[in-house]
């Protein structure tokens, strides 16, 4: 059963996708939908698109998020973004720690940590990414990688910021795989998130802070995920691409909602 006041959030992850025109309609189907009133909902465009989306859903219900940014105030790093640029353009969400960004990029815990704090200074929230690579999870090593994630993206943040942060249990192994992890295997992470949390801080910062599910989200498998007691909403990519489909889950965090 899920914890009475906790609103779902539902956020799409349009990764490296799309042109901008393709990026405005897309929002502009979003923003003219019926979106329910008991879901959170946020989209996180590239970069390049994030001023015109959030033009396009400017006064909706949408929120705006990017999909990630670096730790210095404006100045000298090419390439990079900061929180005032992103706090500029409308931004309430800031995707960190991503497994690509990990994987992929090669990003630190300690570099996802002063993301973390410097996304928190500028009155953003962050959507901190965990998750376990499928030969960590078939060695048994699940709880260790994300504890191990958990310790160093959040080193040095206090209870009342804990407070402010997404957490969002991203299996590598199912990410763009098209296998997910069974919603039993995502309710025992997330169920160890929140015992984490109770140990690092306070059994009401565990049971407050909202933890997504991201890995292969689709309609299919939506509900069910959803359903569980410990997650709070979805982290959606490829299915985030598709009107639809993205509707369809938002329709299934209402459902869960209300249960």
């Amino acid at each position: 059963m899920k914890r009475s006041g906790k609103r779902l959030l539902i956020a799409g992850n349009w990764k490296m996708n799309l042109n901008r025109t393709m990026a405005i309609d897309l929002a502009g189907e979003f923003a003219t939908a019926d979106l329910p009133t008991e879901v959170d909902v946020c989209i996180c465009p590239p970069y390049v698109y994030l001023d015109a989306v959030g033009i396009r859903i400017h006064g909706t219900r949408i929120q705006l998020g990017s999909q990630d940014v670096y730790f210095e105030p404006p100045g000298a790093f090419t390439g990079e973004i900061s929180t005032s640029m992103l706090s500029d353009v409308g931004c309430d969400f800031v995707i960190l720690g991503h497994s690509e960004r990990r994987n992929v990029i090669g990003e630190s815990n300690e570099l996802i940590n002063r993301k973390v704090k410097a996304v928190l200074n500028a009155k953003l929230t962050p959507i901190l990414c965990l998750g376990e690579l499928l030969e960590q999870r078939e060695a048994g090593k699940t709880l260790d990688v994300v504890q191990n994630q958990f310790d160093g993206s959040l080193a040095g943040i206090s209870a009342e910021q804990m407070a402010r942060i997404v957490l969002a249990y991203e299996p590598v192994w199912a990410i763009g795989t098209g296998k997910t992890a069974t919603p039993e295997q995502a309710q025992e992470v997330h169920s160890d998130l929140r015992k984490i949390m109770a140990k690092c801080y306070n059994s009401a910062i565990a049971q407050d802070v909202r933890i997504l599910y991201g890995g292969s989200v689709k309609p299919s498998n939506a509900s069910e995920l959803l359903s569980q007691a410990d997650i709070d909403g979805a982290l959606v990519g490829g299915a985030s691409l598709d009107s639809d489909g993205f509707l369809q889950i938002i329709a299934a965090g209402r459902t869960a909602a209300t249960v």
